[in-house]
């Protein structure tokens, strides 16, 4: 056992929940690894955990991704050793802390050329963004896609991601200089979506095709926006809740809307399909990353102790691409 200081929460709620505490950390056991963060990444799906959206057993740690260096490897452990600069986005939750244990399975190891703060960045939100782009519905050239939240950190990322697969994207944002970030980061079209009716605008800028696919992690706000600009057997990609979840919704209306489809998929999920699942969709990211096809920009940085404004920062919109924790 050491001592080492991490967020804890006791109960669920707001930003306010979160303290910084020292607390025992034991050795890593059979099948996990030891990772002294250097850098942690903030994700919505924290902020899911801390309220109680997603619940989690309390007391508890609170964070899915770091990067850092490997400390110690539990017993079965061949692929990794003492040393390692790696990255994970993977449970246990508990990665806003100065170290770690976490699957060895889900950890990958830091190319080259990569940094500390870029690999935190991207693991969770770039993992996202590969398996919507690559698996949920597998964008091609001459398509024309729909992301909302353009501008956010999964956002970013997967209109650089998709660009480079040679679609049309178009983007939604809240603000002009949201929507000047998401055309620097692949977006052909960016819609405003406080000022303009989003559906309308697609139908327009697409000549009344609409898209095949909308990716939807904003939920509530967006929900009948996304299906209306769906084109027929278009799919509707719901994979995250930024204005709360979708709830009470009528099946019927997919019918009415065009037989439409939707889908609310998680990474993890995603990542358990095949023993190496995990490591072809970071091999993937790293390669669009090592290539300059995508890059990773980390624009707000705090330091542990600053999680609860971390958090009110991102809920608020205050934030754009990537942030992180610093130990």
């Amino acid at each position: 056992m050491q001592k080492i200081k991490a967020i804890r929460i006791e109960k669920t709620g707001g930003p306010e929940t979160m303290a910084l505490r020292e607390v025992e950390l034991a050795g890593p056991k059979p099948g996990e690894v030891q990772v002294r963060a250097k850098a942690i990444g903030i994700n919505f799906i924290d902020t899911y955990h801390r309220s109680g959206l997603y619940p989690v057993a309390l007391p508890s740690g609170i964070g899915m991704e770091a990067a850092g260096t490997v400390e110690a490897v539990g017993d079965g452990v061949t692929h990794l050793k003492a040393g390692d600069r790696v990255a994970y986005a993977s449970g246990p939750i508990g990665a806003y802390a100065e170290m770690h244990n976490v699957n060895a399975g889900t950890v990958a190891k830091i190319p080259a050329g990569v940094s500390d703060e870029a690999a935190a960045a991207m693991m969770l939100k770039g993992m996202t963004a590969q398996f919507l782009l690559r698996q949920t519905f597998r964008v091609e050239k001459g398509q024309t896609i729909l992301w909302h939240a353009a501008a956010g950190g999964v956002g970013l990322i997967a209109c650089q991601w998709a660009k480079h697969l040679g679609a049309t994207v178009i983007g939604t944002t809240s603000s002009a200089e949201k929507a000047a970030l998401a055309r620097a980061h692949g977006c052909d079209h960016v819609i405003d979506y406080t000022t303009e009716d989003v559906a309308a605008r697609v139908k327009e800028i697409t000549g009344g095709r609409k898209v095949p696919v909308v990716y939807d992690g904003v939920g509530k706000a967006t929900f009948m926006g996304s299906l209306d600009s769906l084109a027929p057997l278009g799919l509707l990609v719901s994979f995250g809740n930024a204005s709360g979840p979708v709830t009470g919704v009528d099946l019927g209306i997919l019918a009415q809307k065009g037989s439409l489809f939707v889908t609310r998929p998680t990474m993890f999920h995603y990542m358990a399909k095949t023993p190496t699942a995990f490591q072809e969709m970071a091999a993937e990211l790293f390669d669009v990353v090592a290539k300059g096809a995508v890059k990773i920009e980390v624009n707000q940085r705090y330091a542990l102790g600053e999680a609860a404004k971390a958090h009110m920062d991102l809920e608020a919109r205050k934030t754009t691409g990537a942030s992180v924790l610093v130990p």
